[in-house]
């Protein structure tokens, strides 16, 4: 067993969102304040998908959860568990005391609507009850909202549905993103003249609204302006997969293979079918200085 105290923060963390950043602040102020390694303990599947029995379409891939946590909260130590119809079986104290005794957890931070356990006995008031009784420290942390609206997951989700990146990244603290490794799509916009980076949309994460946005992608050298259609490019027949497709402005080099994140910062235009691909590609060219208009007055704020 490691010896490491720690200050765990609890919870999915969809998104990381502002909500999850204010657990996240607590948990690095407690630990610094014990001398403990901040952590957060999460799991890879959401538990409304077994306790419901409804998929959730989630904000960010486990990958990208993950990397997010160090990103926008500053917790590099994050403990990923299987969530399953055992798991969910559990009784609360079991868990929270194979967090204390199994993983070394000293003090817990969790949000007031952190519940776990068979049926959600685990409340929070209940857990800092418990943790009273046993010596463990606990902060209950209150919901952060924004212009009178609860920072959650599922409202961020309603807004990236909507194609409303811009209201989504104030909800988030930061752009919402997508991130993959760069394959080999159908060349098509290469051979248009306009060429792209390509990844598929994980199966298991939200598709945003489709259509065009204004981009950043940040790839392995640093941030590039770009241009992104998100869908299923209804101008070719037989395309069914949802894409992620990025034109890079002024950029010129070979990522296939390579790790990139796009952040999305608005919306554009609703992906549509032109009778053509010539036509296709003159608005390519369009939403390409539509992107460039954008760029332009975002630095003159």
């Amino acid at each position: 067993m490691e010896n490491i105290r720690r200050v765990a923060a609890l919870g999915f963390f969809d998104g990381v969102h502002l909500g999850h950043q204010a657990l996240m602040r607590k948990a690095r102020e407690q630990a610094e304040r014990l001398n403990a390694r901040p952590s957060v303990i999460t799991f890879d599947a959401h538990p409304d998908t077994f306790v419901h029995g409804v998929e959730v379409p989630l904000l960010t891939s486990m990958s990208g959860r993950k990397e997010l946590i160090a990103r926008a909260g500053g917790i590099d130590d994050v403990i990923l568990l299987h969530f399953d119809r055992h798991f969910m079986q559990t009784p609360w104290e079991d868990f929270i005391r194979s967090v204390v005794d199994g993983m070394g957890a000293v003090h817990l931070v969790m949000g007031r609507d952190f519940c776990c356990g068979w049926r959600g006995e685990g409340k929070a008031e209940r857990i800092a009850a418990w943790c009273r009784e046993n010596g463990v420290g606990c902060d209950i942390v209150e919901q952060v909202k924004l212009d009178g609206t609860v920072v959650s997951s599922t409202h961020i989700r309603s807004l990236v549905a909507a194609g409303d990146m811009e209201q989504a990244a104030r909800f988030l603290g930061h752009p919402y993103s997508v991130s993959d490794h760069v394959i080999h799509g159908y060349e098509r916009g290469r051979r248009m003249g306009i060429p792209t980076i390509n990844f598929p949309i994980p199966p298991d994460v939200i598709q945003p609204r489709h259509g065009v946005y204004a981009t950043c992608a940040w790839l392995p050298d640093g941030p590039r302006p770009a241009v992104t259609n998100v869908g299923v490019r209804p101008t070719f027949e037989g395309d069914n997969a949802v894409t992620v497709e990025t034109n890079l402005l002024d950029y010129s080099g070979q990522l296939y293979g390579a790790s990139v994140r796009v952040d999305f910062l608005a919306f554009l235009r609703d992906e549509v079918r032109f009778p053509s691909q010539q036509e296709l590609a003159a608005q390519i060219r369009r939403d390409i200085d539509g992107a460039r208009d954008y760029f332009a007055r975002r630095e003159r704020r």
